[in-house]
């Protein structure tokens, strides 16, 4: 790993159970969440994915990509355009900073109307057998 690597892209496609079942499993019970009807009566187009959803799919792209051993220690995120169902999210990574077994990595998820989420993850990468 270097400063300005790049990590290989993840695609995930956006669907209705992905949104819902994101939102259900952080106890986000907000409508816009998993109700097309109340989330078009108050304003958007159709149900869309929460940010705990967009957090915990960043984490798994981090580990994913660094293996067994990364261990994320901060992730910092933005949301902006919304990931509706029937979408792809394509995230993507570049290393910004190296300090020994450290790394701080921009992550961009895009979909077909922007950025969805910007942020950096921070994560250690633990040597074998070790904790």
């Amino acid at each position: 790993m270097r400063v300005g690597g790049e990590l290989p892209p993840l695609e995930i496609p956006v669907t209705r159970t992905l949104i819902v079942a994101g939102a259900i499993a952080s106890r986000d019970y907000q409508d816009v969440h998993h109700d097309t009807s109340l989330a078009r009566e108050k304003g958007s187009p159709d149900i869309f994915m929460n940010i705990l959803t967009t957090n915990g799919l960043v984490g798994r792209y981090i580990t994913d990509r660094l293996g067994p051993h990364a261990v994320l220690r901060k992730v910092a995120i933005r949301l902006g355009a919304p990931n509706y169902p029937g979408d792809t999210m394509t995230l993507t990574g570049t290393v910004t900073a190296l300090d020994g077994d450290t790394a701080e990595i921009r992550v961009v998820g895009a979909n077909g109307i922007g950025q969805h989420v910007t942020g950096t993850v921070t994560v250690t990468l633990a040597q074998e057998g070790a904790a």
